[in-house]
């Protein structure tokens, strides 16, 4: 992706967007721009709209009021807009019977020939999915097998598998060990050279580090560069104390302690 395209060509433009669930307002009158090629993080109290907000990014909600526009597309309407979606729960039954390769190739669903099966593109978007994630070599492991750590690279490797511009993940890193989610947030970084992404997360004390910019959502959103984030703008958010957490300490040289 060129410098030009990151600074010239939106990913996400919403305007006016409001959203209700059976008439009960869960985000008011949001405005948001996401520069292509950019690196966001989303936080907030749960509640808060985060995750509803990702799922109209993603095109499995319709505004109540509003618009979204996903490079210049509809994703609701508009089922190509190249958009990558990892849940906050993503689950495969453990009793399955499917290898790495079946899971990520999951992604591809939608995007495959005549009565849904998968062809040669579907077969190659998986593999460098897999090969981007680090997986390729444990791909004919059954899936339960992996550790927790695997899981979630499985997870976005079939987020990745429909080779998209903008990748969504609500939670990527959550009930994972510090050495593992070190490892995967620099996964994201990598990636981000190719995508834009856009991330839910609370350990703020890596995605410092690493997005360019905060989303803060707690029914409105407001967005701060993520060198201004301070306590008082997360209690402000969070509506109470917060204290951010550096983890570079605790994992310099690898080592905890």
């Amino acid at each position: 992706m060129s410098a030009d395209e990151k600074t010239s060509s939106p990913a996400i433009e919403i305007s006016g967007l409001s959203f209700s669930y059976d008439a009960v307002p869960v985000l008011e009158q949001v405005e948001l721009v996401v520069p292509a090629g950019d690196f966001v993080c989303m936080v907030g109290p749960n509640g808060g709209g985060k995750t509803t907000l990702l799922k109209l990014l993603a095109g499995l909600l319709r505004p109540t009021a509003g618009s979204v526009r996903v490079f210049g597309l509809d994703p609701f309407r508009e089922k190509s807009a190249g958009i990558g979606y990892m849940p906050q729960r993503a689950y495969v039954d453990p009793e399955f019977p499917v290898d790495v390769t079946d899971v990520v190739t999951m992604g591809r669903l939608g995007r495959g020939g005549a009565l849904g099966f998968y062809g040669r593109e579907d077969r190659e978007a998986a593999i460098q999915a897999m090969r981007q994630v680090g997986l390729y070599e444990v791909r004919r492991r059954h899936f339960a097998g992996l550790s927790g750590g695997q899981q979630q690279r499985a997870f976005l490797a079939r987020a990745l598998a429909s080779r998209p511009r903008l990748l969504l993940l609500d939670e990527p890193t959550s009930n994972l060990d510090l050495l593992v989610e070190e490892d995967l947030f620099q996964l994201l970084a990598d990636l981000n050279r190719e995508t834009t992404i856009v991330m839910v997360s609370h350990d703020l004390g890596f995605v410092t580090r690493l997005v360019r910019r905060i989303v803060c959502v707690n029914r409105r959103v407001f967005v701060h560069p993520s060198s201004e984030i301070t306590g008082e703008i997360l209690s402000e958010v969070y509506g109470g104390e917060i204290r951010m957490i550096r983890h570079d300490h605790i994992l310099n040289g690898r080592e905890a302690g």
